[in-house]
């Protein structure tokens, strides 16, 4: 008896052991160099920061308002340049996004559907 559970003891851990391993090893880089971009992909690269940034700054601007940090007066001097910002930027993107668009290796997977 005591030596069937020492040998289940030793068969638990070494299934433990084998699950865990994957989990515990460093995962090996293929390369740890950064490709240059080419114009378009640093274009694309630009127009979505500008995108993410007049996002954020109209999302901060949102929260300060609703919160009392900024009076009203202020919120509406503010909101319409934010708007057109953001605005310009979308289109900006929308317009370029054909020749923009990553290229199926860079992108996703070709099977893969965007939301």
């Amino acid at each position: 008896m005591t030596l069937a559970l020492l040998f289940a003891a030793l068969l638990a851990v070494a299934c433990v052991v084998a699950v865990a391993l994957p989990f515990l090893r460093e995962p090996e880089p293929e390369s740890d160099s950064l490709d240059e971009l080419d114009d378009r992909e640093r274009r694309r690269l630009e127009l979505l920061e500008a995108r993410d940034r007049a996002l954020a700054a109209l999302k901060e601007l949102e929260f300060d308002h609703r919160t009392g940090t900024i009076s009203d007066e202020d919120y509406r001097t503010l909101i319409g340049p934010l708007r057109r910002e953001a605005a310009t930027s979308l289109q900006d993107l929308e317009r370029d996004g054909d020749t923009l668009a990553p290229r199926p290796e860079q992108g996703r997977p070709t099977g893969e559907r965007t939301s």
